[in-house]
């Protein structure tokens, strides 16, 4: 696990166990399972507010749904965003599965999410350290914290088995 950012002056998002941090993560990867079951890329996402509680939950359903921003990330900024009454989220902390895109993370920035936790990286499309690292561009008006690797052989081998089973059946 490593933590790819660690900013000074940043609203403090509930500190996290690592045994929590890997608790949530658990919960993610079985709806992760689900979720490529239904045909999604099996990814889940959810949104803790700073005294850790669930304010936003997501799956991907961009098959689902047909929906281009269907990404498990965005999904949950949008149920938080509506509990929170606020797109503000400073101190909270988003959790997920695989590494987001270059559209997820630019929208956590936007949304000045205080705390991302990832499981996989992502080595094809990651923006945050798998092959770019948005949150720390030039143009990132927004710093959080970023920690990549939580359960990173877990989730891995979900996405990994899924393509492959993908590819058997095509």
């Amino acid at each position: 696990m490593i933590i790819l950012q660690t900013p000074k002056n940043l609203s403090k998002p509930t500190s996290l166990s690592q045994q929590e941090k890997i608790n949530w993560m658990k919960r993610l990867l079985s709806r992760a399972k689900l979720v490529g079951k239904r045909g999604e890329v099996p990814i889940a996402a959810v949104i803790l507010d700073n005294k850790g509680r669930c304010i936003g939950y997501g799956a991907n359903r961009r098959e689902t749904m047909k929906d281009p921003l269907g990404h498990a990330e965005l999904v949950a900024l949008r149920q938080a965003a509506w509990i929170n009454n606020d797109w503000r989220f400073n101190n909270c902390t988003l959790i997920v599965n695989l590494e987001p895109c270059p559209m997820c993370a630019g929208a956590l920035i936007q949304a000045r999410m205080g705390r991302i936790i990832y499981g996989s990286y992502d080595h094809k499309r990651g923006a945050l350290g798998g092959t770019m690292n948005l949150a720390e561009h030039k143009s990132a008006h927004h710093k959080m914290l970023v920690e990549g690797g939580v359960m990173k052989e877990e989730s891995t081998k979900i996405i990994v088995d899924w393509f492959k089973d993908k590819r058997k059946s095509s």
